[in-house]
């Protein structure tokens, strides 16, 4: 039977409907990138992007081959650097400057598509680099919040099938970061507690969603998943900001992602997907009652009319069961 479910941090209802997934289709879910096509990101092919920020390299100077991972400007920004916020109303509309950073993290020298068929070691650089670029850009004054994020495939946005993640920071805070600050915000005054730790606590306490354990994560199936297959990622240990993550929690993080797309490979045929890194505002103290998190989603169904109308979604596919499949799903890597 479907059953409607809240969203303990945001307050969000989700339905899960199963019955759905019967339903007849005739529309292709063909997701494909052209793999034949110009790689910019390829090693050797440094001038044909904009020129890099940063690279973690065996050899050779900025803007040459040589590196491992490698940030760029990106090439067709949503925000941009230069000038100044100012701040402004246009009667009762409120505007200022599109100001920002918008970076591109490419992930490995090579021609590859899937995270997971990276080694742990060059993931786990991938997130040392995301830690390096909110450290240095939080300097920035004008910017608030920083905003990571992974597009694999054309159905989750992506352009390009060598593979790369994003950072966009901004002069405001989103506003589903906002929600989720705040909703934590809530049930931490109300019962004096954080409401990830509870979460944590109850989902090891019944098993049922939880697709892995490491010492530094939880990895589970959301109680009220927007998406079939939704998976969040959350330290054990409190900590606000991404930022301040050790080397331990780091390298950790590493495995955990590997084993998870691998999981998603292996198990749902490669599919498209989103990730998103939630973490605190710059300028917030440690947050008791918040803790940065990945989301995960694989691109396995669409939003469509209801969900745009009504702010609800639809999963196909109970937590319980996809936490159950994930769990089962052999790891081959070493």
């Amino acid at each position: 039977m479907q059953e409607l479910r809240k969203d303990p941090i945001v307050g969000r209802w989700v339905i899960i409907a199963p019955e759905r997934l019967t339903r007849p289709q005739n529309v292709s879910d063909a997701d494909e990138l052209s793999t034949t096509s110009f790689d910019p990101f390829l090693e050797g092919h440094e001038d044909a992007t904009t020129p890099e920020i940063m690279a973690y390299r065996n050899s050779g100077e900025a803007n040459e081959p040589g590196w491992r991972v490698r940030v760029i400007p990106n090439k067709f920004p949503a925000v941009t650097v230069e000038g100044q916020l100012d701040k402004r109303g246009v009667g009762i509309y409120d505007m200022m400057n599109g100001i920002g950073a918008h970076e591109v993290i490419v992930e490995c020298p090579h021609r590859e598509q899937n995270m997971s068929r990276l080694s742990v070691e060059n993931i786990r650089e991938v997130f040392w680099v995301y830690h390096d670029r909110l450290v240095d850009l939080k300097r920035d004054t004008r910017l608030v919040h920083g905003l990571i994020f992974k597009n694999k495939g054309a159905r989750a946005g992506a352009s390009l099938d060598h593979s790369h993640s994003q950072l966009i920071v901004s002069p405001i805070v989103p506003i589903t970061i906002q929600e989720e600050l705040d909703g934590a915000e809530k049930f931490y005054k109300y019962r004096g507690r954080s409401i990830f730790s509870d979460m944590i606590q109850q989902e090891l306490a019944t098993g049922e969603r939880i697709v892995m354990e490491t010492e530094h994560f939880v990895v589970m199936c959301p109680y009220a998943s927007r998406f079939p297959f939704e998976t969040w990622i959350v330290p054990r240990q409190q900590a606000s900001h991404f930022e301040t993550a050790t080397q331990a929690v780091v390298e950790d993080l590493g495995t955990v992602m590997k084993s998870i797309l691998t999981k998603m490979e292996l198990g749902l045929d490669d599919p498209p997907y989103n990730y998103v890194l939630h973490t605190a505002p710059f300028s917030s103290p440690n947050l008791p009652h918040f803790r940065w998190h990945i989301e995960l989603f694989p691109r396995l169904s669409r939003v469509a009319g209801f969900e745009w109308g009504s702010g609800f979604y639809i999963n196909t596919v109970p937590p319980e069961e996809a936490a159950q499949f994930l769990r089962g799903t052999e790891l081959t890597f070493t």
